[in-house]
């Protein structure tokens, strides 16, 4: 496998947001990133992305939602004209309510406008006045950037009945706002304590306080996946970080990630990622 085919970097770690158009290349290979990316797809007869597994033929005003640490290439679009929206992670997770929307969106990928137009048409707008913001180069145009990305996250929301199909989980709004602040605390305490000795779905619906049962149905309607994958996918996202800016060993990484033996950790990475972790540190050691 051509390992080179994998990004291993961020436009701007000090930064929350970012644009960019005016790419003449047509295609861009399978990567991933801590970040996220939001395409306005751009004109043409021919504009085909890929996000995780699935193959997406799109049109001319259409959006993709590429969300933070999802694998997805451009396999034969315009790029010149379409327009590139890049999210740092942290800054969605910076606040409750983005949280709770990029969890509940996450298998949301396209939103086309010809089965959404009035949302899309509103979205549009949104990112006019992103790139018109973005390109006037202002002292303050990060914080006006960021402050019409959360408008275009609360827009999607409020059409969220329209992806019933998409999003194929439980309406979280079927939960108290005092619950899911539960359920966010015990997400941001599990990140923060990778290496606690117990982790596990009923100590963490303890620390709720509410049943193992409930925990479960309401975890995976906040997330999209059960509890042990999207365990797996944090301690894997802390052990991309230690890989890429540190020399620890791969055992010493895979315990502060909080796997319990080298093995397992293997077996993660390479399902997850495509390689085995000394192969993705190599990528950074190259670099």
């Amino acid at each position: 496998m051509d390992y080179s085919q994998y990004e291993t970097y961020d436009f701007d770690s000090r930064s929350a947001f970012n644009m960019y158009t005016g790419n003449k290349e047509r295609s861009y290979h399978m990567h991933w990133h801590s970040y996220g990316e939001i395409v306005l797809v751009g004109p043409g007869d021919t504009n085909i992305f890929m996000v995780n597994q699935n193959t997406y033929k799109l049109v001319p005003g259409d959006f993709v939602l590429m969300w933070p640490m999802e694998m997805h290439a451009i396999i034969d679009a315009d790029r010149e004209k379409a327009m590139v929206i890049q999210f740092s992670n942290a800054f969605m997770n910076s606040l409750f309510d983005l949280q709770r929307i990029m969890h509940l969106y996450r298998n949301l990928h396209v939103i086309c406008i010809n089965a959404h137009r009035e949302l899309v048409m509103k979205l549009q707008g949104i990112v006019q006045k992103m790139t018109d913001i973005f390109y006037s180069n202002a002292n303050d145009r990060e914080l006006k950037c960021c402050m019409l990305l959360m408008e275009f996250m609360l827009t999607m929301d409020e059409h969220r009945g329209e992806f019933a199909t998409e999003l194929s989980m439980e309406d979280s709004g079927s939960y108290t706002d005092d619950v899911m602040r539960r359920m966010m605390a015990v997400t941001d305490y599990i990140k923060n304590n990778l290496t606690s000795d117990d982790l596990s779905q009923g100590a963490m619906a303890e620390m709720a306080g509410i049943s193992k049962d409930y925990f479960s149905r309401i975890f995976k309607s906040v997330t999209g996946m059960n509890y042990s994958k999207w365990l797996n996918m944090i301690r894997l996202e802390k052990a991309t970080e230690l890989l890429a800016t540190n020399d620890r060993s791969l055992t010493e990484i895979a315990m502060l990630s909080g796997f319990q033996s080298i093995p397992s950790f293997n077996r993660v990475f390479r399902s997850e990622k495509g390689m085995a972790p000394g192969e993705y540190r190599a990528l950074f050691t190259n670099t």
